[in-house]
């Protein structure tokens, strides 16, 4: 069961990287709204803590929000407020279960990036 928050953020992830994934950005100019749509990913990821996250969720497969308290040396409100911004980033998606979130990777979207930055 997804929450609002992830619903709006999965409704983004459609627009978080540009239409034009498959041509490298080495090989052709992006566009303004397609450059602006990629700095917004790149944004995402251009904190540290956030790179450990991705990373830790791709590692695992899936990861509960309580048990990256202690890995990454901070609070969940602080853990949110990370989830939240690769959430919205449309590089990972949550699901609710009891009172804790279950974070897992957006595998077509972190493929559209790789793509993008000409990585085969």
């Amino acid at each position: 069961m997804a929450t609002k928050t992830t619903t709006r953020s999965a409704a983004r992830t459609q627009a978080s990287l540009p239409d034009s994934c498959c041509t490298p950005i080495t090989e052709t100019a992006l566009g303004e709204r397609d450059a602006a749509e990629l700095a917004a990913v790149f944004a995402a990821l251009s904190d540290p803590v956030r790179l450990r996250l991705l990373s830790m969720v791709a590692a695992e497969g899936e990861v509960c929000s309580c048990n990256l308290e202690a890995p990454l040396a901070k609070s969940q409100p602080t853990i949110s407020h990370h989830t939240r911004v690769l959430a919205e980033a449309g590089l990972i998606r949550g699901e609710k279960r009891g009172r804790w979130m279950w974070w897992h990777l957006v595998p077509e979207q972190v493929e559209r990036l790789r793509q993008l930055l000409g990585e085969r």
